[in-house]
């Protein structure tokens, strides 16, 4: 942490400053610039560029990118009907319902140039993007608070400043600003982990389905797999596989290498999912969920995506909240920013922690109960017991609470009944616990 001495010669002034040109970053320069103000959006690599992630997005993620203004008819998008589940030698097909306030379908594309097309929406809307340019420390003044941050741009690493009365970390898993700023991570909310790789797969690159297997075993210990194996069609001959896994702390870590290869022994030969039709190295990355840092707004620091720990813990999803998050950061700040510096400014960006609290507080309070008395511990397995992929009811209504599918109004039967389960969740305090609070 620096403490600021004003401008430079070579500083750069704005309103708000974006760590972070992910799809939090991105949504929240986007929604920003569209309302009139100044935002700069820091990038420390360059597009287009890799990420570990399953390439999947619900309808509600479809939603955003609408609201976003993406040409999702455009060549690299490939649309999806559902989702099939595989588990203890069954399997059924869940379609994305067709009533309520979302898409009826849902989308796969590469992040290899997924977040690039993301911030050039940004740039389009008037959003300053500074690629090469790595927030290296915040900027204080004297009570504490954030008014920018030091960088180092370009090859050279040329040290530059950007100075800003309000600044959006939206800078990943390794959240350096929140960190920096003293918001440490809630170590008893999960840590899931993911590893994929992208195959060549004729068979299986056009499939209308992402298919999720929930009865995958641990190669060290034999055990359920806490999490869950996926294939996703993307559509351009290739698929991608990987798993996602919650192991509890008494079990210890997953080999999620290990446990792979021993996965794909059982699929298929002719889905050619084998080491000579592989596209690219397996890679693994860290999944903060559960909302396992807190406060999301502390003197002039807003957090997105994951650098707020906002992936779902009941999925593994994360782009859809990230994009949200950053929807609802803009528009906080911009009502903010129109008054004046003070206590009435502060009271205005602590709405960002109402509101996220209102839009997901019990669902993730619910989520993290049962990722730590369930998946964590026996995977997804107990869900998907023989009764429940039995009855088309009870799987389309799991599945519309894995994914959150729709918290808004609707006269659809199984959205009234999902809602009604997460409305009876006591709604998280305000406190420094806050949501998720660990059960004494």
């Amino acid at each position: 942490m620096e403490s600021d001495d004003g401008m430079g010669s070579g500083d750069q002034q704005a309103q708000v400053i974006v760590v972070g040109a992910g799809p939090a970053g991105s949504a929240a320069a986007l929604h920003l610039a569209r309302a009139g103000v100044d935002v700069v959006l820091l990038e420390k690599g360059t597009f287009p560029r890799d990420k570990v992630c399953g390439d999947g997005l619900t309808p509600r993620g479809v939603q955003q990118l609408v609201r976003m203004g993406v040409d999702i008819d455009a060549p690299g998008w490939m649309r999806t009907k559902g989702m099939r589940w595989v588990c203890g030698g069954r399997q059924v097909h869940i379609d994305w319902p067709r009533s309520g306030s979302h898409p009826d379908f849902g989308l796969t594309r590469s992040r290899h140039d997924f977040d690039d097309i993301l911030a050039q929406h940004a740039v389009a809307a008037g959003a300053r993007l500074c690629l090469e340019t790595k927030a290296t420390a915040p900027l204080t003044d004297r009570a504490g608070r954030i008014v920018g941050v030091s960088t180092v741009a370009g090859a050279d690493k040329q040290p530059k400043n950007f100075h800003a009365p309000v600044v959006i970390a939206a800078d990943g898993a390794s959240a350096r600003t929140a960190l920096a700023m003293g918001l440490e991570r809630d170590r008893s909310r999960p840590m899931a982990t993911a590893a994929r790789r992208y195959y060549r797969s004729e068979a299986r690159t056009h499939d209308p389905y992402l298919e999720l297997w929930a009865d995958l075993l641990c190669s060290r210990t034999g055990r359920d797999l806490p999490g869950y194996g996926w294939i996703f069609p993307l559509g351009d001959g290739r698929v991608n596989v990987g798993l996602g896994a919650l192991p509890h702390r008494a079990h210890g870590s997953v080999d999620l290498r290990a446990t792979m290869d021993r996965w794909l022994t059982r699929v298929p030969h002719h889905w050619d999912l084998r080491e000579e039709n592989a596209d690219s190295p397996l890679r693994s990355a860290a999944l903060p969920m559960g909302f396992n840092r807190r406060p999301q707004y502390r003197r002039g620091l807003l957090l997105v995506g994951d650098s707020a720990g906002m992936v779902s813990p009941w999925s593994g999803e994360g782009i859809v909240q990230a994009m949200e998050a950053g929807e609802v950061a803009a528009e906080t700040v911009a009502l903010a920013l129109h008054r004046r510096a003070g206590p009435g400014r502060e009271q205005a960006l602590h709405q960002y922690v109402s509101e996220v609290n209102r839009r997901w507080g019990r669902y993730y309070r619910l989520g993290n109960t049962v990722a730590d008395l369930v998946l964590a511990r026996y995977g997804y397995r107990p869900l998907l017991g023989p009764r429940v992929m039995a009855s088309p009811a009870l799987v389309r209504t799991l599945a519309r609470l894995l994914t959150h599918g729709s918290d808004a109004p609707s006269d659809d039967l199984i959205d009234t009944l999902v809602s009604g389960i997460v409305r009876m969740v006591p709604a998280p305090g305000r406190s420094a616990r806050g949501l998720g609070a660990r059960r004494r």
